[in-house]
């Protein structure tokens, strides 16, 4: 039961189906024509380091280009989650991350299965488009789950193992089976591997310190290490633009937990 309440809390328990944004956001930036000609040899410097403009001129330059090889990467989709991880308005987040869903489906589209990052960055933007519509994230959990596990087999170490640390926690909030796709074992090895293999994202310590708390009940010791330990490293380290999304996911277990709040 607690498994199918973590899951409701991910979705935010708002009801409704209504359908993915089509339309963009916005930008109020003044940018150069060439901001991706520039860093064509460069695609991972966006990333979780990079100042909101610099990704807002690159997707604007991109929505721009009608270049195959640029549309059939990962980098539309990349752009739009690190944007959509950002912006404090939901409606505003829903449309950049179902932008994001697009642009990883025309790169699929073009020819990019074999890119694990394409499958990865879909179902994560997929993941926040229908995060706040139950019904809709309801209807998408075998999409996320293939997506993923796609992503596991491609290219599990991109994004700090974000396929293994999204996968992991897909599973560990998901209502288990015959009800769903839910599975507590899996989660935790899943998110066992994002640790040893990525300790420096503080959201895998999260996730494993929920899959822990979750599936192995006498450890609660560990659980308040690996919170303490990612908490440390999103305060502390290069994680500033995306402090106060995450923020609220480790306040909400600490106070599961019983941590202190100092």
């Amino acid at each position: 039961m607690r498994r199918y309440c973590l899951l409701l809390a991910w979705l935010a328990l708002l009801s409704g189906c209504a359908p993915l944004h089509r339309n963009v956001v916005r930008f109020d930036q003044t940018c150069s024509e060439d901001t991706l000609d520039k860093r064509s040899a460069r695609q991972d410097d966006f990333g979780p380091r990079s100042d909101t403009g610099t990704l807002e001129c690159a997707l604007i330059s991109l929505r721009g280009s009608q270049d195959a090889a640029w549309r059939r990467t990962a980098l539309g989709s990349r752009l739009c989650l690190l944007l959509a991880e950002r912006n404090p308005d939901p409606v505003q987040r829903e449309k950049l991350a179902a932008e994001g869903l697009r642009f990883a489906e025309a790169a699929l589209a073009l020819g990019a299965d074999g890119d694990g990052a394409v499958h990865y960055y879909l179902a994560t933007n997929l993941g926040l488009a229908v995060r706040d519509h139950v019904t809709l994230a309801a209807e998408n959990l075998s999409r996320l789950e293939s997506e993923l596990q796609r992503a596991v087999a491609l290219s599990p170490d991109i994004d700090s193992g974000g396929p293994l640390r999204v996968l992991g926690v897909l599973y560990l909030r998901a209502p288990p089976w015959p009800a769903g796709i839910g599975d507590g074992d899996k989660a935790l090895e899943l998110l066992k591997r994002a640790v040893d293999r990525h300790p420096e994202h503080p959201l895998n310590h999260l996730f494993y310190a929920q899959a822990l708390w979750e599936v192995d009940g006498d450890a609660s010791e560990r659980v308040r290490q690996e919170w303490a330990l990612g908490k440390r490293l999103l305060t502390e380290g290069f994680w500033s633009h995306n402090r106060t999304f995450w923020n609220g996911e480790f306040e909400g277990f600490r106070q599961q937990i019983g941590v202190s709040g100092r």
